[in-house]
């Protein structure tokens, strides 16, 4: 939802719109309890609007928060300075961050990877950066279980993306963050309604491993 590769401005104002909804109707808790293992260096991809920045515990020292999007960005510039941690926000994509091979302890996607483009070469590169052990924390909208559900997913994928900053709703992520050499450590599945009338759509939220 919250993309991390430049789209339509448009997509921006929304999000920031229905943002602070769905954080209502529980998202802020789920972001709450993604970001309880954070430590360290963190870089957080697709920050949108800084809705994780007063979340974060004490054990960070710093979170370099990337976000392409004009409207977003600003809001986060905004938000940064009631940050419960040091907080940089600065214009970037998940396809190539600004950090040196194995030097950030933590990376942090909230809603983010249904919408990059190449989510291989995303975690690629959130492989590049962490430091032997560190971790990656995902909590993401992601393809149904169910069998009719998902072939519903694939269907309305092409217009949805379109409509929705390059979101698609029928990834399979986690397989993705397996397959990409991760090691996934925690993982939790459970289905959440992000507004009222929305269905209830398939969403995880996990720790995964550099080995």
């Amino acid at each position: 939802m919250s993309d991390a590769a430049p789209r339509n401005p448009s997509f921006g104002r929304s999000f920031a719109r229905v943002g602070p909804r769905m954080d209502a109707r529980g998202a802020s808790a789920h972001r709450r309890r993604l970001v309880e293992a954070a430590h360290g260096t963190v870089i957080e991809i697709g920050a949108g609007y800084g809705a994780t920045f007063p979340l974060y515990p004490s054990a960070v020292t710093s979170v370099l928060a990337l976000e392409p999007d004009a409207t977003l960005r600003g809001l986060a510039l905004a938000a940064a300075p009631g940050a419960s941690v040091p907080v940089t926000v600065q214009t970037g994509v998940a396809e190539s961050l600004p950090a040196a091979d194995a030097s950030i302890d933590v990376v942090v996607s909230s809603l983010v990877l249904c919408s990059v483009g190449d989510q291989s070469a995303v975690l690629a590169e959130t492989l590049r950066v962490l430091r032997p052990g560190g971790l990656l924390l995902f909590y993401e909208h992601v393809r149904s279980a169910h069998a009719m559900l998902a072939a519903a997913e694939d269907l309305i994928t092409p217009l949805w993306s379109r409509m929705a900053g390059g979101c698609h709703p029928n990834r399979d992520t986690a397989a993705m963050i397996s397959g990409a050499g991760f090691t996934v450590l925690r993982l939790e599945r459970f289905g959440f309604s992000a507004l009222p009338g929305n269905p209830r759509v398939a969403h995880i939220l996990g720790v995964a491993g550099k080995p």
